[in-house]
């Protein structure tokens, strides 16, 4: 790939890509996302089997500061328990965009959720049955203002399922907004959603 012109993005929940620092700079057009949606390492473990949080955030300064674009996607938000300020304020400095995506719950996936959350957070089951048993959206709408609020705070621009090119001013990465992307129409990134 490194003399193919490509666009290349790598999403990773792992630090391994450190060592192909050099060929990803030869590559050039590279971007590199991290999901990061906790910094509480005992929910991660809950949730997956990958790199420690804290090697996640060292990996993706690494990357940053190779000057290849980074991302760090801040997916999924679980209601009640992503604080996704809190991952901002951690990572403003080391990556060029942060994107936001709301929990989706389908199939299997859900129910294992849904018992998780009862056993772990009851006092959040109320909420997860509001949102993904009865679909009240009032949270996320909350959430979408509470992050273009963040970014008007930072002086970061707050765009609605757009990803732009480039190199963001350090300390104000581009905050998109996934939330419910799932409407957005068309695939050429208008910011467009379904009426």
């Amino acid at each position: 790939m490194r003399y193919s012109g490509a666009e290349i993005h790598i999403c990773t929940k792992s630090d391994l890509v450190v060592r192909d620092l050099e060929l990803l700079k030869d590559i050039g057009n590279v971007t590199v996302s991290w999901s990061i949606n906790t910094l509480d390492e005992g929910f991660k473990n809950d949730m997956d089997n990958a790199v420690s949080i804290e090697r996640r955030l060292a990996a993706m300064k690494t990357v940053y500061d190779a000057d290849i674009r980074t991302v760090c996607f801040i997916s999924p938000v679980f209601p009640g328990i992503t604080d996704f300020e809190a991952i901002f304020d951690r990572v403003r400095y080391q990556c060029d965009l942060v994107w936001l995506e709301n929990l989706n719950l389908r199939g299997d996936f859900k129910q294992d959720i849904m018992s998780y959350i009862r056993r772990k957070y009851p006092q959040l089951y109320p909420l997860y049955h509001a949102i993904y048993d009865l679909g009240d959206r009032s949270y996320f709408k909350t959430l979408e203002k509470k992050a273009e609020d963040m970014a008007k705070r930072n002086d970061c621009l707050f765009l609605d399922n757009e990803t732009p090119y480039g190199r963001a001013k350090p300390g104000h990465p581009v905050i998109v907004d996934y939330f419910y992307h799932e409407e957005v129409r068309g695939t050429n990134n208008t910011g467009i959603r379904k009426k």
